[in-house]
């Protein structure tokens, strides 16, 4: 009879163990997909505030074309990459994005009465706000992915991992080093 009641509270033990470490998965699951979406609002917005930027710039610099170009065919090249379903070529299709608008800044540089614009200074702001509000998102869904895939790799969560089908997801990040810094659009 003994032996029944120490085999019980070993079942329920081990039953309340997985419990647990199941339920941290699915949290933290769901913080990094929480992260990955609020990566996905900024770049909506980043990809909202490039069109006006283009055709503020494109006013002061009409012979410019390669360079509106380039970033336009990069923004739609970014709007069609999924963060949610591959992050790691959304964030290539970022840095390409990021580029042509370094590029971009390179042109306004050269016209004084651009620089001087409200409007484009206003622009300007947004969308250096907005690059800021990626990289905390980034910082953030990072953190939260590296604690999910070291609870995922950890020994008894490794086993709950495999029999709850959790998968290690991969970083947002950029591939080159010279793109890891983020535009900043100061004209």
């Amino acid at each position: 009879m003994i032996a029944i009641i120490v085999l019980v509270v070993i079942l329920i033990l081990v039953g309340a163990a997985f419990a647990l470490i199941y339920n941290k998965l699915v949290q933290l699951r769901v913080n990094a997909e929480e992260a990955l979406s609020d990566i996905d609002v900024q770049l909506k917005r980043r990809h909202d505030l490039i069109p006006n930027l283009v055709e503020t710039v494109k006013g002061y610099a009409t012979h410019e074309s390669k360079v509106f170009q380039e970033v336009t065919e990069a923004r739609a090249a970014a709007m069609q990459s999924s963060v949610e379903s591959d992050p790691a070529a959304a964030a290539q299709a970022e840095g390409a994005l990021g580029g042509a608008l370094m590029n971009l800044r390179a042109v306004a540089e050269q016209y004084p009465d651009l620089k001087a614009s409200e409007n484009f200074r206003q622009l300007q702001d947004e969308l250096s706000a907005t690059e800021d509000k990626i990289a905390a998102s980034r910082r953030y869904y990072n953190t939260s992915v590296r604690s999910l895939n070291t609870k995922i790799q950890q020994f008894p969560s490794s086993v709950v991992a495999g029999i709850g089908k959790f998968t290690e997801r991969d970083f947002f990040e950029l591939d080159d080093p010279a793109e890891a810094n983020v535009p900043q659009v100061g004209f």
